[in-house]
């Protein structure tokens, strides 16, 4: 996870570094040679994505001389990814976000006993239907649509009672099918209220400045400038939903076709088409993604 890019860019080694230091431990050892196990915990996983998007965005920008400030109109990103996003427009400092992530992971995974807590995807029907199983399901319990992907996938975050009854019911609603999610947590539900209490605290400590960029935010789907504004949404992401179909199209109304997935994986350069048939996505991850497409991102 990241090592390739660390051992062809001495700027990419230098955010790993970075990262390193602002959390007192290598988290890129466990990056490069686990155990898995340990990667995935939220608390590390977490600061470990945010540090794989920044540091092909430092090559992006050594290398080949990308412009955020000139030549991209806007950031954002898919929940943890909006650290992410921050830190690229210059919100936050990189061992900030490091540190912020790790707190967020730890708050998250505090703030439902395991066990009392699940998510499920429902495939094949929009944000309307899964807000009525969402409803149904509920019966007295945390049930709520976490995110909104594209407009044939929906997560459902809540009480495990609760997800349960969406399993049963969902596919009386004309759900394609409903997958429950190995998480760890009820993630983007009013279950992580203790979690976004922490990061309200965790937050109001950290010195933020305006983007270079505006960031389209999860929960407002609309792009933002003002940093105590983002202060505040990044604390209501915690419990809100994840308005990516929305977010997307924020941006693909004010004519953005062309999308860049900076970090690790291809998740959401393959949802572009299905939110904008017009629209292109492309997943820039490895030194090899980076080569491809450094000359059109670059000035």
């Amino acid at each position: 996870m990241g090592k390739a890019l660390a051992d062809r860019y001495p700027a990419a080694r230098a955010v790993f570094e970075e990262v390193d230091a602002a959390l007192g431990e290598k988290l890129s050892d466990i990056m490069w040679e686990g155990p898995k196990d340990v990667l995935t915990l939220t608390e590390n996983a977490q600061p470990a994505l945010m540090a794989v998007s920044m540091a092909a965005l430092r090559v992006l920008e050594g290398e080949y001389g990308l412009d955020l400030e000139k030549q991209v109109k806007f950031v954002a990103g898919h929940s943890l990814g909006e650290y992410s996003a921050l830190a690229a427009a210059g919100t936050f400092q990189l061992a900030d976000a490091a540190r912020l992530l790790r707190r967020r992971g730890q708050a998250m995974q505090a703030a439902v006993p395991v066990g009392e807590g699940a998510m499920a995807a429902l495939l094949g029907v929009g944000l309307d239907v899964a807000e009525t199983v969402a409803k149904e399901a509920a019966q007295g319990d945390v049930c709520q649509v976490a995110n909104d992907n594209e407009p044939t996938q929906v997560v459902l975050s809540g009480a495990k009672a609760a997800i349960d009854r969406v399993m049963d019911i969902s596919k009386a609603h004309g759900v394609r099918r409903a997958l429950p999610l190995p998480v760890s947590a009820p993630f983007h539900c009013a279950l992580m209220q203790p979690a976004a209490d922490v990061m309200a605290e965790a937050l109001a400590s950290v010195q933020m400045t305006a983007p270079c960029v505006p960031v389209v935010a999860n929960v407002r789907a609309a792009p933002i400038s003002d940093p105590d504004e983002i202060r505040q949404l990044l604390v209501e992401q915690v419990t809100g939903t994840v308005r990516w179909r929305e977010c997307m199209l924020a941006m693909t109304s004010a004519g953005v076709k062309s999308f860049y997935e900076v970090g690790a994986g291809k998740v959401l350069s393959g949802l572009v088409r299905r939110i904008d048939r017009d629209a292109a996505g492309q997943a820039v991850g490895t030194p090899e993604d980076i080569e491809a497409v450094g000359g059109q991102l670059g000035a």
